[in-house]
């Protein structure tokens, strides 16, 4: 296998993957919904976050453990229907229109067909989610199954589409940034409004960035590093300058109440969001050379994530009293007072989004296409796969991102409803009915990657959680109006 990297690489593969967007978005999400409140969220949603990643895990390996043994046993009834014939027996009209089809093996089985012994229980085959819907779900599962992952996806490329627009708005006009609306003025000198400036770089997105959906698009080992480098930096840079603004006593500091359900669909969002990483497990997990203790590593890098994000979100909410819903913005460059070091950390940060989102856009929104694709295979008109679904791949998000800035209401909303079936229900589910379809003679066979929460409890209990989310965010959402 090609490109085989460590476990260790694997810790910064995943952070690289789990830290993004949502991130940002914490520490405005903690401060309207209160800090108490919100770092008991974190930790619960943390937990079953990483329960969920476990069954992924084990779902891979039990789908593989499962296409391995068909395979098997059809070539089995291949090397039968050899030796009937080789015997001379006569075969009915019938059993000969089924050995017929017995022959005739799909090319990939005989591709993949292992040549030597292997693991039944492996995760050296790449078996995506769609792939384990498409083995275990029925067609109305396998229907809602990419319903939602889409719906994620295209809130995923809405959020980097209004992240991207709204940080160059914000780097490049310099009109009051911090309490500037989209219908205020981007210059005091020219009758040039800040929503303008907004919809231009939508458009930039659109024809910049939108044309790479027509290619296949992977990420290199280096641009891997290169962005988790840039990460920790920001995050640092920014921990550090809240701690600086709380030790000045002349700045004026955050007083964010204890809890604030109103706040709640927000949180929810961006706490789901902030620790999505489980469509993309099954490419990034196959090329680890050492699996043994994968599980484990996985836990590590999630600890780290969550204190992390604990750190930047109650040091944020304390050291400012107003919290911008992207919290780089709240870094801006002090023009009264030009200081060198500060303006480039300034801009660093501001422009952070815009570096990170962009390298991340062009993935998305190949792994949309694809999904749209496989939704859609049945279409067999060339022109249908090859420009129509690209095309309503970028456009739909960039034209739903100009109906607002409010990225906070965007995450709540993908992370709250989508996020929440991609990250439990989709894992509860595929994880029970794998468990149920694995081949009797294997059941007793030990699975090396089953996850520790083994019992029938934890599915349903994810489950139960995940209704209950669904519920608590609609009916935050209706009474108390909190999408603009």
């Amino acid at each position: 296998m090609d490109d085989l990297y460590s476990s260790k690489t694997a810790l910064f593969y995943i952070f690289n993957l789990i830290v993004g967007a949502g991130s940002l978005t914490l520490p405005r999400a903690f401060y309207d919904a209160g800090w108490v409140l919100s770092s008991v969220l974190i930790v619960v949603l943390a937990l079953f976050s990483y329960i969920t990643v476990t069954f992924v895990i084990e779902s891979i390996a039990l789908c593989s453990s499962i296409i391995q043994w068909r395979m098997v046993e059809r070539m089995k009834k291949v090397t039968r229907e050899i030796r009937s014939a080789a015997e001379g027996e006569m075969a009915s009209e019938d059993e000969m229109e089924i050995n017929e089809d017995a022959l005739m093996l799909p090319q990939e089985y005989i591709d993949f067909f292992p040549s030597e012994p292997q693991r039944l229980f492996s995760l050296d085959n790449k078996v995506e989610l769609g792939e384990m819907a498409l083995l275990l779900f029925n067609k109305l599962g396998l229907t809602l199954f990419y319903i939602f992952l889409c719906l994620y996806l295209y809130g995923d490329l809405t959020i980097y589409s209004a992240v991207i627009s709204k940080t160059i708005v914000t780097t490049v006009c310099t009109s009051d940034n911090l309490n500037s609306t989209l219908s205020d003025y981007c210059w005091t000198s020219y009758d040039f409004k800040r929503g303008a400036v907004y919809k231009m770089a939508l458009s930039g997105v659109l024809f910049i960035l939108g044309p790479f959906v027509f290619f296949n698009i992977q990420k290199t080992k280096y641009l891997q590093f290169l962005t988790i480098f840039s990460r920790l930096l920001a995050f640092v840079l920014m921990i550090g300058l809240c701690i600086k603004r709380l030790a000045n006593p002349n700045v004026e500091h955050g007083q964010p109440p204890q809890y604030n359900f109103e706040g709640f669909p927000a949180l929810l969002g961006s706490c789901v969001y902030s620790f999505m990483c489980h469509h993309s497990l099954p490419g990034l997990i196959v090329p680890i050379m050492n699996k043994s203790k994968l599980k484990r590593w996985i836990a590590l890098d999630y600890i780290a994530i969550l204190i992390l994000y604990l750190t930047l979100a109650l040091v944020a909410v304390f050291a400012f009293n107003k919290i911008e819903d992207l919290f780089t913005l709240n870094f801006p460059p002090d023009t009264l007072k030009p200081n060198l070091t500060k303006d480039l950390i300034s801009y660093f940060l501001m422009l952070f989004p815009v570096f990170t989102f962009s390298t991340t856009f062009p993935i998305v929104s190949v792994t949309l296409r694809s999904n749209l694709q496989a939704m859609f295979i049945f279409w067999q008109y060339k022109y249908i796969h090859t420009l129509i679904i690209p095309v309503i791949t970028v456009v739909p998000p960039v034209l739903l991102a100009m109906t607002t800035d409010k990225i906070e209401n965007h995450v709540g909303i993908t992370g709250s409803f989508a996020g929440i079936v991609v990250q439990y229900i989709i894992p509860a589910g595929l994880v029970i009915l794998a468990r149920q379809q694995i081949p009797p003679l294997l059941k007793n066979v030990s699975n090396p990657h089953s996850s520790p929460f083994k019992t029938i409890f934890w599915p349903i209990l994810v489950l139960t959680w995940a209704v209950i989310c669904i519920a608590f965010a609609i009916i935050n959402i209706t009474l108390h109006k909190h999408i603009e």
